[in-house]
């Protein structure tokens, strides 16, 4: 039996009733009423035609058989409720980003013909400009979220619309071939909406196997550990990204509580960890040192109790040696989990630090799935090599990105039969097994001849302890071709120079990976996400910004 979101919700609520599923800004909902309230919202969806409306057997890899809803909202219960809810309707959710500008928004909405809309209300001047330009009116469901702003013409208003609605089971059958859809970040190019199989992505993506690594054969499997459960989960970046949903969903299938901050609309540390602290959260979602950073130097300003948590994960960055090891001395209890993984790929690797490791490099395990393949895409490596190649998935994988077939087979290529997917990470498997990440490919930096890997030189420039951030790229150079360049954000009361780092670097690096020039900045400019922001970087670099060494 293949599993999908909609049923193994339903499932666990008919067991956990009254406990609580959801807490933000001091409110609780129960499962029983989140189960409530998304059914109410798959029968407004469904009211309006927004369902599926083919047979996945039907589509090639790059088609969707569903009506597309859009989440163009901050983190919030209705977030979670309308993931949910599209699913029991059997229309598939998206992903929006809300710092996009309305030409940005405007190609999503377009490329994913977007039936419906989840809107907050202070996002509404942006959708307002973009609607006129839509091949279709999509139904608008707007959440009042304070902003004083009027329904646009045809909205909804989201509780209303909910109140007013069915609490009825929908009567649409879910199945493990609907989709779960997630639009990357754009970083690279236009945002690609990848699409999974939700029973591909429960396995490859949230870990919903056995503990001996086999697969579930019903959803009762996954009830009996989840009543005796009592987990609390924070995901603190915003969940139109994949790691944060992830972390979300994840949660909701192990029975436990989701918990938001209070504030949503940015990266606050001294709120996340007073939101841990009052709802005893026992795992934290961040990503990377940009997260990670703040949240340490908050903590230590101002200790908070933290004795219930258990497991501070990072997804979409990995977490310096440094910074691993002030986390561990904060809260010595700790487990931290690294997760490697990308939207196209789900989760290939982790690796867990707890006090008394010995603290280096980050190495991963990789899962039964992962590869590395040769760099031809021919074959693939074993350990100790020592070929820096392409990490791979194979197995359960998505089936493509939406109406886009030559994307589609670049990235998930057939190799000696069998489909695999190849995001664009770089790594090479070591004698022992384990995978050294090097850096997404996007991002590399082709100096004298050579490769390097912009992510591996920042994981090492951060141990200079005048380090607060650091971006590094590649700049114009006659005689290089291109040149290191490290766009710093310096440790407040902290001097640097180009020098000093160079010779902090030289102690894990080759010289020609050594910056060649150091530009100061007042911060790092990165998403709401943590991720890096390597255009502004390059800008960085190009006009030498700041004070320069």
């Amino acid at each position: 039996m293949e599993l999908d979101l909609a049923a193994i919700h339903e499932r666990l609520a008919a067991e956990l009733g009254d406990r609580p599923c959801l807490v933000w800004r001091d409110r609780t909902w129960s499962w029983a009423e989140v189960t409530d309230r998304s059914r109410r919202l798959a029968n407004v969806l469904l009211a309006h035609g927004v369902t599926r409306r083919a047979s996945l057997a039907d589509c090639a890899g790059w088609e969707s058989p569903h009506h597309h809803v859009g989440l163009y909202l901050h983190n919030g219960n209705a977030y979670l409720e309308a993931q949910l809810g599209a699913a029991k309707a059997g229309a598939g959710a998206f992903n929006v980003n809300y710092r996009y500008v309305a030409d940005e928004l405007a190609y999503l909405l377009l490329d994913s013909s977007a039936a419906a809309i989840v809107y907050q209300g202070c996002f509404a001047d942006t959708l307002a400009a973009v609607l006129p330009r839509l091949e279709r009116q999509p139904l608008l469901l707007r959440v009042d979220d304070g902003s004083g702003d009027a329904l646009l013409p045809g909205a909804l208003d989201y509780e209303r619309a909910i109140a007013s609605a069915s609490p009825e089971p929908p009567g649409v059958a879910t199945s493990g071939d609907d989709l779960y859809v997630l639009y990357t970040g754009g970083t690279t190019g236009n945002p690609k909406g990848v699409l999974w199989r939700q029973a591909d992505f429960l396995v490859a993506a949230l870990g919903v196997r056995r503990k001996d690594g086999t697969e579930h054969e019903s959803i009762e499997e996954l009830v009996e550990p989840a009543v005796r459960r009592n987990l609390a989960t924070l995901p603190a970046p915003p969940l139109m990204h994949g790691a944060a949903m992830w972390n979300a969903l994840s949660t909701w299938i192990s029975g436990g509580t989701i918990v938001i901050q209070d504030r949503v609309d940015r990266m606050d540390p001294a709120d996340i960890l007073d939101s841990c602290e009052r709802h005893g959260v026992s795992s934290l979602l961040i990503v990377g040192d940009a997260f990670a950073r703040p949240l340490v130097d908050e903590q230590r300003r101002q200790p908070r109790d933290l004795s219930a948590l258990r497991f501070l994960l990072t997804g979409g960055a990995i977490l310096s040696p440094s910074l691993r090891t002030e986390l561990l001395d904060l809260v010595p209890q700790l487990r931290i989990v690294d997760v490697l993984g990308s939207s196209e790929s789900g989760r290939q690797a982790v690796a867990n630090t707890v006090a008394g490791d010995e603290i280096g490099p980050t190495r991963f395990a990789p899962s039964a799935t992962a590869a590395v393949l040769d760099d031809q895409l021919t074959r693939r490596l074993t350990p100790g090599d020592g070929e820096i190649g392409w990490l791979a998935q194979g197995g359960r994988i998505p089936r493509g990105y939406l109406g886009d077939e030559a994307k589609t087979q670049a990235t998930f290529p057939v190799i000696d039969g069998e489909r695999w997917s190849v995001p664009g990470d770089r790594a090479a498997l070591r004698a022992d097994g384990s995978v050294e990440l090097h850096g997404r490919e996007s991002v590399t930096i082709n100096t004298g001849g050579e490769k390097v890997f912009a992510e591996e030189v920042e994981q090492v420039l951060k141990d200079h302890p005048g380090v607060y951030d650091v971006l590094v790229v590649g700049r114009p150079s006659a005689t290089w071709g291109q040149e290191v360049v490290a766009v710093v954000a310096a440790t407040p009361g902290r001097t640097i120079d180009l020098e000093a780092l160079r010779s902090v670097g030289a102690e894990r690096l080759a010289r020609y990976k050594l910056p060649k020039d150091l530009v100061l900045v007042e911060r790092i400019s990165r998403s709401p996400s943590g991720k890096p922001d390597y255009a502004w970087a390059r800008e960085q670099a190009a006009a030498g910004h700041g004070p320069t060494a």
